[in-house]
């Protein structure tokens, strides 16, 4: 396993997930580019959204994700899961989900066998490992269920030397703990959890990109994010 410290070219004082997005809270949503998560999900073709009759939406932070699911067109029972009850009192405020439940993404206490589709955006880089992720999303998926993961793209994290963080009220940068995980290390997982990949996407820093960050200019086509479509394996 890679340890992001041997990349670290931040320096940044580091707090722990509940710590970090409690305090990132009131600004998460005008600092987290839609290009990085929501611009691939679009992307994707292997999952009909206007069909989904339930879905579990697992570190659903203030509900951005969510959001875009809604305004796509899924139509079924929305439940959220996040560990941080700031983040969870600003999705519950936009609506979107049915159930909004404060708990662990590697044990949510959702029903088992339940979900069309389990769904989670810009979280792998704070699990340790992520072959409890990919078996919680097993255990809670239906037959022929399908799981989504939108992944701060590991070379960028490597490349940058960047950490996920956020800037707080007296301008101090703040890193929240981040891992490494190869797409070889999600391959691993997903498939020993009983998963088969049907899909990804690399997003690219590409000119939406440089339009937004122009002193990202040298990562010009470096991937930054991923997205990869997980079925259950065997079924169709």
């Amino acid at each position: 396993m890679l340890d992001f410290s041997d990349f670290d070219t931040r320096g940044y004082r580091t707090v722990d997930v509940a710590t970090g997005y409690g305090q990132w809270v009131g600004t998460y949503e005008d600092t987290v580019e839609d290009v990085m998560d929501l611009a691939l999900l679009e992307e994707l073709t292997a999952v009909d959204w206007e069909r989904l009759r339930r879905v579990a939406d697992l570190g659903c932070g203030t509900g951005r994700t969510g959001a875009w699911l809604r305004q796509r067109g899924v139509p079924g029972t929305l439940d959220g899961v996040d560990l941080t009850p700031g983040m969870l009192r600003v999705a519950r405020a936009k609506g979107v989900h049915d159930r909004l439940v404060e708990g662990d993404v590697r044990a949510t206490g959702l029903e088992s066998g339940a979900y069309d589709l389990v769904i989670s955006s810009l979280i792998d880089e704070h699990l340790p490992e992520l072959g409890p992720y990919y078996a919680e999303a097993g255990r809670i998926a239906a037959p022929g269920g399908k799981c989504v993961v939108v992944a701060f793209h590991p070379h960028f994290i490597m490349a940058s030397g960047m950490p996920t963080h956020f800037t707080d009220a007296s301008g101090e940068h703040i890193a929240i703990s981040t891992h490494i995980h190869l797409l070889s290390d999600h391959v691993t997982a997903g498939l020993g959890a009983g998963w088969r990949l049907v899909e990804m996407h690399e997003g690219v820093v590409d000119e939406r990109w440089l339009e937004r960050k122009p002193q990202w200019e040298k990562y010009r086509n470096h991937p930054v994010s991923a997205a990869l479509v997980w079925q259950r394996n065997g079924e169709v």
